[in-house]
């Protein structure tokens, strides 16, 4: 799956035709206003939840939004950026009976411009609990780097990779949020919440938020 990603990814990587003929660039302007509509977002989110979201994790939410024009300036510059799937979890992925790599992923709603590594930490540090995550994220990365390259990919290595995997997970706050705002049940975003902040504590992202 992760091979298949890299290979669609370094196929539109900084594609010439991104934000032209396909898909659509944000401004700084627009996503500073819908980064702007996240938080109060959240402050319904938080007061729906009271006292079940923690001190600690009103003040991560804070200071994420605080430090948003930051995070979001990575992606505004587009450079070293691609199609990305918005959905890649493993569910929306069909896998060949027949064990060869002709994976097709479907579900493409979401589809955008933006950092390759939005799809892996959706995929991985969304929905894998700690353990799992420890164990396979790592070497997933460096497959997902190494395919990149092999697909043509130039002049992004290894811990850019890394960086942008960090604010990707940090950007997947928003995930719980927007879930419950469009009212899908917490049995969903309440694991999504879990995961997450897990993911943030073990990459040290809260480092990024200054």
């Amino acid at each position: 799956m992760v091979q298949t990603l890299a290979r669609f990814h370094a196929a539109w990587w900084d594609d010439p035709r991104l934000g032209g003929e396909i898909g659509t660039r944000v401004d700084a302007e627009a996503a500073r206003q819908a980064m702007q509509r996240h938080a109060a977002a959240f402050e319904r989110f938080a007061d729906h939840l009271g006292d079940r979201l923690s001190r600690d994790r009103r003040e991560l939410y804070e200071r994420f939004f605080a430090a948003a024009p930051g995070l979001q300036a990575r992606v505004l510059t587009y450079r070293n950026v691609t199609l990305v799937h918005g959905d890649a979890h493993v569910w929306n992925c069909f896998v060949p009976k027949d064990g060869s790599d002709d994976l097709r992923y479907f579900d493409w709603d979401t589809w955008r411009i933006g950092l390759a590594s939005g799809d892996l930490a959706y995929m991985m540090a969304t929905h894998w609990y700690p353990e799992r995550k420890r164990r396979f994220e790592r070497p997933l990365l460096d497959h997902f780097h190494a395919a990149l390259l092999s697909h043509g990919v130039q002049g992004y290595d290894r811990a850019a990779l890394a960086e942008d995997y960090r604010r990707s997970v940090l950007m997947h706050l928003l995930l719980p949020v927007l879930q419950m705002t469009n009212g899908i049940p917490p049995w969903v975003w309440w694991s999504h919440l879990e995961r997450i902040t897990a993911a943030i504590e073990d990459l040290d992202c809260r480092a990024l938020l200054g």
